[in-house]
């Protein structure tokens, strides 16, 4: 195998530093790191945040009720 990337990110390449495994080993051991890979990159990614629509844009923030009880505070008018 070769030590660059793959054209394709789907083509598995993987090279053996120790050890003699067995083409079904090798291909074992690429299966599960693969897989440990594509759920590490499923759960990595931000889910979408959907558009705010045109009301949400537009409408302001609610005001706090009137206190009734402070009275016109020195209304003079």
């Amino acid at each position: 195998m070769s030590d660059t990337a793959p054209a394709d990110p789907s083509e598995a390449v993987a090279r053996v530093v120790r050890g003699t495994p067995t083409p079904e080993e090798l291909a074992a051991a690429i299966v599960v790191v693969s897989e440990a890979y594509a759920r590490e990159a499923a759960d990595a990614t931000a889910p979408e945040v959907s558009a705010r629509s045109r009301w949400e844009l537009s409408a302001r923030g609610l005001r706090t009720p009137l206190n009734r009880a402070a009275g016109w505070h020195a209304f003079t008018g």
